[in-house]
């Protein structure tokens, strides 16, 4: 047995258990807590890949460990906190978005692990733990939007998961960012941060989020192909 891949799965399985957890405040409406729990999750699951690499035990095993952890502290956590926190007024309907951000969220973790090997320099779709900071620091920012809005951030995030939407991974080159689309989506977010200053993490993931829609809608409307 090769003990060094315990390292990395552990690392995989703590990012899970912090979603768990995060669940359990957000049954004791502690909100607050919940949405810090799913941040800390990202942290730990930004590190077990570095971990699985560095010793040199990367394979099918852990990629498997890791989706599944994902799916748990990204995708089940997050429609939870979420529905609580800002969908209940909704009924069924909110129960539906927060259901579907899930879903998606499936969707998006099982299309790149079979597209692992293809797809280089760019994130077709954003992110799984980038579409759960969106809510969590949403949770957190402080802002006092609407239930529509929360549904509909719940939703275009759900979407965005599981889209064809080029977001940049800052390693290649698959996915240039052009200059337009970067400057309203910055805009938007420093109107977004004078507004309310201490909702800045918020606004940072949101700025990400819309700056890669954006920039998807320029590339299809000027760019040649």
């Amino acid at each position: 047995m090769n003990y060094k891949r315990i390292v990395p799965n552990t690392i995989s399985g703590i990012s899970l258990v912090l979603g768990v957890i995060s669940i359990f405040y957000t049954i004791e409406k502690d909100f607050s807590l919940a949405a810090i729990c799913i941040i800390l999750s990202v942290v730990a699951d930004s590190l077990d890949g570095r971990a699985a690499r560095l010793l040199g035990v990367s394979g099918p095993f852990g990629v498997e460990m890791d989706s599944m952890c994902d799916l748990g502290a990204f995708g089940v956590a997050p429609a939870i906190l979420i529905y609580q926190f800002g969908l209940t007024d909704l009924g069924w309907l909110g129960k539906f978005i927060a259901g579907f951000y899930t879903f998606m969220g499936a969707m998006r973790l099982a299309r790149f692990n079979v597209n692992v090997t293809a797809i280089h320099g760019y994130f077709q779709g954003m992110p799984i733990p980038a579409g759960a900071c969106v809510l969590a620091t949403y949770v957190l920012s402080g802002f006092n939007f609407s239930t529509g809005f929360t549904a509909l951030l719940t939703f275009a995030t759900a979407c965005i998961l599981y889209s064809n939407v080029k977001f940049p991974d800052f390693k290649g080159h698959g996915n240039p960012m052009f200059r337009i689309p970067v400057i309203i989506a910055v805009v938007i977010g420093v109107a977004l941060l004078f507004h309310r200053p201490a909702g800045w993490p918020f606004v940072c993931m949101f700025t990400y989020f819309i700056a890669g829609i954006i920039n998807a809608l320029y590339v299809l409307l000027f760019v040649k192909q």
